[in-house]
Parts: C-alpha cells; structure tokens; sequence
C-alpha cells in the first residue's frame, strides 16, 4: 500500500499558501528567515495527519487549516529551539536557523512562532485548538527534560523510555489527528479516539527512528549517531536489560566515554544485533502500527481511510 495524499492534494496546496501568509512579518530580518523555513520544510507530515483525520470525520473548513497552520507552526518552533539545544549546525540538510543566525536569533524566532500559534488561535476563537496543542507542548517539554535527566545515569527502564516518546514524540502527532477530527466533528468521543490512535502511531514513528541508528540492508551503513550522542534508544534499553552484568557495564562504559570512538561503537551496535535488541524494537513498533490501524478500522472503509492506512504504513516502512 503507497502513500500519495491524493485525497488531499488540494488542500495541501491551499494550506502552504496560508501557512506562507500566517508566518509573514513587517520585520525585514523575520521574514527573510520565515521564507528560509518555508522554503526547507520538511514532509509535512503532521498537516497531513490533521488533513486526513479531518477528512475521514467530516467536511475541511477553514477552521481546519487553521489548525494545520497551528500544528505546523508549533512543531516548527519547537525544532528551532531544539536545534539550539541540541547545538545541531544542521536540520534535514539544511543549515540550521541558528548556524546561519546564531542562537539569540534562534531562540526569538523560535518564540515568534508560537507567538503567531497562540494569536492565529486566539484571534479566531479557536480556544479548543489551543488547549489541545498547548497540552502536547508541554508534554514534549517534560518529555524533552525527562530525557535529559535520565540519559545522565544511563538507567533507563522500557517504562521510563515509552513515558519519554509518548511525550516528546507521539504527543504532537496525537494532537494533529486530534484536532484535525475536532474541527469537522466537535465530538469529543471521537477526537479522543483519534488522539489515541495518533500517539500510538506516533509511538511506532520514533522506534522507528531508533531503528535507524542500526542500519539495515535497505537503510545504509549504521550510523551510531544516537550511541554518540547517549541517546537511550529501545534496542539498546533491551540490549541493556538481558546481558550479564560484566557486558552492561562495557557498554555503559562505552556510551559514557569511548562514543567518538567507531570500533567501539560497532562492538555495542553487534552486542545489540546479537541480542536482539533489533528485533524486539521492530515487533514493539509493529505492535503499536497496529494498534493504530485497529482503531482506524473503527471507521468507515473509504479512500480516505486506505489513505490514513498508508501514511500509517509509511511511517514504519521508510527509508529514512
């Protein structure tokens, strides 16, 4: 099953126009930044989640692009701030905002996003938008600093490491279907049910990240990325939690001290491999894709329903 959003090709359209409108600024500097953003978006993704749970539950309107926009303007900030944290030179290929513009600037463009979240919301009486956007900001806050907080010790519990992706991760992708099926239904039964089925989705999305670390035949060389930057990832909780205390403690060791060091990091990506950490991830992130598929099924068989099933697909099939 191939996704190609062609139930939603239109709306897609209309929406980077509105988008482009909802971003602009009277401040020279602000909107040549604004158009550097504009112009290395991304997948797109989450509009097209609140597209595609709009449509499976009613009629776009206006107020779903707003929602889009809003989705889209959160997400945006919050991968501005990130990079500054993360002191990352790039994002998707691109120079970061605060490579080109340094991180004071960063970090108030990142602000000028959310700002423009909250009055695009605001101005509109979008008031349910917003409370359930906001909640997933500070989910993705708290998870962020969980995170933070655990990757010091290296003691990392599966319990503690799916609270962590259930925050930072799933919660935005929760949201977006969320309120995308809020705005053609204003049923909150059915907007729980959809914000379920988005985090479970959302869930299978970020194992599948960590998946990547590790390399396939279909992904390239492992690139160790997240062993160098002592990310905890669910391969190696697992790998973590069945070796013999002597083996735990090397690649503690490793992580903490040698992760700038490729033979090193090969001798933990093998330890993982051997164990199984690699296909236990996998069977984890198949679970949750078909958690979300069993609540998706709840609805109505239709085109967009085949459509929401392959975005569902792609999130744990792609190649990057």
């Amino acid at each position: 099953m191939k996704f190609s959003a062609h139930t939603i090709q239109e709306e897609l359209s209309i929406f980077e126009k509105k988008f482009a409108v909802a971003v602009k600024s009277n401040t020279p500097l602000l909107d040549r930044i604004m158009k550097y953003i504009i112009k290395r978006k991304g997948k797109q993704m989450r509009p097209m989640f609140v597209f595609l749970s709009a449509k499976l539950c009613g009629t776009i309107n206006e107020s779903t692009y707003r929602a889009a926009a809003l989705v889209e303007l959160l997400h945006t900030a919050t991968l501005v701030h990130d990079d500054v944290v993360d002191e990352s030179m790039e994002r998707r290929g691109f120079f970061s905002i605060n490579a080109i513009w340094k991180n004071k600037i960063a970090v108030l463009v990142g602000d000028y996003l959310l700002s423009k979240g909250l009055l695009l919301s605001t101005e509109n009486q979008d008031f349910h938008h917003l409370q359930i956007l906001s909640d997933a900001v500070r989910k993705m806050s708290e998870g962020e600093l969980l995170q933070l907080e655990k990757s010091r010790t290296l003691n990392l519990s599966e319990s503690i490491y799916f609270e962590i992706v259930t925050n930072k991760t799933a919660s935005l992708l929760a949201s977006a279907c969320a309120v995308g099926c809020y705005t053609t239904t204003q049923n909150e039964e059915t907007t729980q049910k959809m914000q379920a089925f988005g985090e479970k989705v959302g869930i299978a999305f970020q194992i599948k990240d960590d998946l990547f670390d590790y390399g396939k035949e279909d992904v390239g060389k492992p690139t160790g990325n997240d062993i160098k930057e002592k990310k905890l990832t669910l391969p190696l909780i697992y790998t973590l939690n069945k070796v013999e205390k002597s083996i735990r403690k090397e690649l503690i060791y490793i992580i903490k001290n040698e992760n700038t060091n490729a033979q090193r990091i090969k001798f933990v990506i093998d330890t993982v491999i051997q164990i199984g950490g690699i296909k236990y991830a996998e069977q984890k992130m198949n679970q949750y894709r078909d958690e979300a598929l069993a609540i998706l099924y709840t609805f109505e068989k239709n085109d967009v329903r085949d459509e929401l099933e392959a975005l569902v697909r792609y999130t744990t099939d792609r190649k990057y």
